[in-house]
């Protein structure tokens, strides 16, 4: 059994994606975040979309592909998952006396456990012969991204401007004065009309004191010409 690691860190990852580009399956040695098969050598066979889940390495034990989160898995050391080379000895094989088999075991326990709780040494004795499956993780789904309409005043003139998420629908353009007052009228929150109704209002007023000013002028013009006239 190999000694587990501290989990995968965003260089591994990254480093376990390109070899998958480049056809590879690397070997990753389960921590003891996985549980029962901590120490055990498996390959990375996918990585699947980090958003969508915490667990996307899609690791191969055994016959089973299960997915386990970068906490779960470290990078295997050199070496790791070899069968030993057995060695011969040279002297005479002794005969030793027939021993009735034990069941073999798929997955293997650490052989010096440290159970957090008594429970865990009972449950750690009836271990089965398959990987235990994880239940998947409900994934929401994700919907449509949030729409924002903008009513703004600036330099004298009221725009609207609509934008959905990151994406611009609408830049934004000039409305009448008028119409900002009707946008605002739909949105019944206390003191909002009222600040649009004050623009308006100032807007008003100096509309009006240009107009007299423009009269006052032609008038004068006016009576210029009549004056001209007269004259000639």
């Amino acid at each position: 059994m190999v000694a587990a690691g501290q989990g995968l860190s965003t260089d591994e990852v990254q480093s376990i994606r390109e070899a998958l580009a480049a056809g590879r399956k690397p070997k990753v040695v389960f921590t003891s975040s996985a549980g029962q098969i901590a120490g055990q050598v498996g390959q990375v066979v996918e990585l699947t979309d980090p958003a969508v889940s915490d667990e996307f390495v899609v690791v191969r034990f055994g016959r089973d592909e299960l997915p386990f989160s970068p906490a779960d898995v470290a990078v295997a050391p050199r070496g790791a998952g070899r069968k030993p080379v057995e060695v011969k000895s040279a002297e005479p094989e002794v005969e030793q006396p027939a021993v009735a088999s034990e069941p073999e075991f798929v997955l293997d326990t650490p052989r010096v456990p440290v159970p957090r709780r008594e429970e865990a040494k009972v449950e750690q004795q009836q271990v089965e012969s398959k990987p235990v499956r994880r239940p998947a993780k409900a994934v929401k789904p994700k919907g449509p991204a949030g729409l924002t309409v903008t009513l703004a005043y600036a330099d004298g003139e009221w725009t609207v401007a609509a934008q959905q998420g990151s994406k611009a629908l609408a830049k934004p353009y000039v409305v009448k004065p008028a119409e900002a007052l009707r946008m605002v009228a739909l949105v019944d929150v206390p003191g909002v009309q009222e600040a649009v109704e004050q623009i308006v209002g100032a807007e008003r007023a100096e509309a009006e004191q240009q107009a007299e000013r423009l009269r006052a002028e032609l008038a004068e013009i006016e009576a210029r010409l009549v004056e001209l006239r007269e004259a000639g």
